[in-house]
């Protein structure tokens, strides 16, 4: 009968692989905690714990791998040489979403064991995960942010935009009745009674006003209303010839008006052309207003450039030194305003500013395709 105890194991190998089983046990437990812990963390982190909770991450890893220290680098930052691990977004194994750096440890098939290894690039995971998923959410924050500001400027160029209507159709009202009506009721009472003609002569010499000549000037007065509300021009003939016209309307006044227009290949939609046509109305509106006499003005409209310039400078007296410091802050000169958001509508820019001397300029700009 062979010795059956002969083959059983002696204490000492009992001890030993008793020993190695529970060094196995507590390598799962750590990896097990590190996954928990750092899941739980991660799975809890906002925009505003993201970045200290992946520090901490970061120093686990570095702490399970017997390493020293850990860092994670932003995705862009990681240094000339310096050796960094992935972190990856989720099924993109492309997307680098940032970097872990860890003193030692150059990259992830440097961890001899397996398990551990495995352990490593599950954290790696989540804090991808994580990084992904706020980051997602900032992008979602920013797009609402974006939308909410672009839905207060829309709701401000509208209120603007009413402003404007009513304004115009003060101005036409108050033009209507002060001059067109007042010619026409004039004319009336010619025709009606002849007697009143002698009441309406400038000069009793020369006698009677002809009738013709206020149905002439009546004609004329409704003419330059018209004008004002859209000038037939910019219809008939297109942007340019009506820019030119506001020029020429500056030299009839006295200024010394120098003129560069060139037109775009291809004629511009009349949304554009009304928008930079009341720009450069309103920039001609205020060189009367403020430049204090006739003085030299250049109109220079480039259209064959991508962006397309409209630039309309004067070298008369310019703003006050008030409003030379207030400089283009919003709300302090309203028809620069208006002008900006004319532009802004388009897709376009506006800047002005006064000269280093005398005068001001206007310069509008706005990409070619449209």
């Amino acid at each position: 009968m062979p010795d059956t105890l002969s083959t059983l194991p002696s204490d000492g190998e009992t001890i030993a692989e008793l020993r190695e089983l529970y060094r196995a046990a507590e390598a799962r437990s750590a990896r097990l905690r590190l996954l928990s812990v750092s899941g739980r963390e991660l799975a809890a982190a906002t925009s505003d714990t993201l970045d200290e909770i992946v520090k901490r991450c970061a120093m686990r890893l570095a702490f399970f791998v017997g390493c020293r220290a850990a860092s994670v680098r932003e995705a862009e930052k990681l240094e000339k040489g310096e050796a960094g691990i992935p972190i990856q977004a989720p099924g993109e194994e492309d997307v680098t979403l940032a970097w872990l750096v860890v003193d030692g440890l150059e990259r992830l098939a440097d961890i001899s064991d397996p398990e551990d290894r495995e352990a490593f690039r599950m954290e790696l995971e989540q804090m991808g995960l994580a990084i992904d998923r706020i980051r997602r959410e900032r992008e979602r924050a920013d797009l609402v942010s974006a939308l909410q500001s672009r839905e207060k400027t829309l709701a401000m160029l509208l209120e603007r935009i009413f402003t404007a209507q009513e304004e115009e159709r003060r101005r036409v009202s108050h033009e209507l009745h002060d001059g067109v009506a007042q010619t026409a009721t004039a004319l009336v009472r010619i025709l009606d009674n002849p007697a009143q003609r002698a009441k309406l002569t400038d000069d009793a010499d020369e006698g009677a006003i002809n009738p013709a000549d206020v149905a002439r000037s009546l004609v004329s007065e409704l003419r330059r209303v018209i004008a004002g509300l859209r000038p037939t021009m910019l219809d008939d003939l297109g942007l340019l010839p009506a820019l030119q016209a506001l020029g020429e309307g500056l030299e009839a006044d006295g200024y010394r008006v120098t003129q560069t227009l060139v037109a775009s290949p291809k004629r511009l939609s009349p949304l554009v052309e009304t928008a930079v046509f009341r720009v450069a109305q309103e920039a001609v509106a205020n060189i009367r207003k403020h430049a204090g006499a006739p003085c030299d003005v250049l109109i220079e409209a480039r259209f064959d450039t991508d962006p397309l310039t409209l630039r309309i400078e004067d070298h008369g007296e310019g703003p006050s030194e008030e409003t030379r410091k207030a400089g283009a802050q919003s709300g302090n000169n309203v028809g620069i305003e208006v002008m900006k958001e004319r532009m802004s509508a388009i897709g376009g820019t506006l800047e002005w500013g006064a000269g280093a001397e005398r005068g001001v300029f206007v310069e509008a700009r706005l990409p070619a395709e449209n």
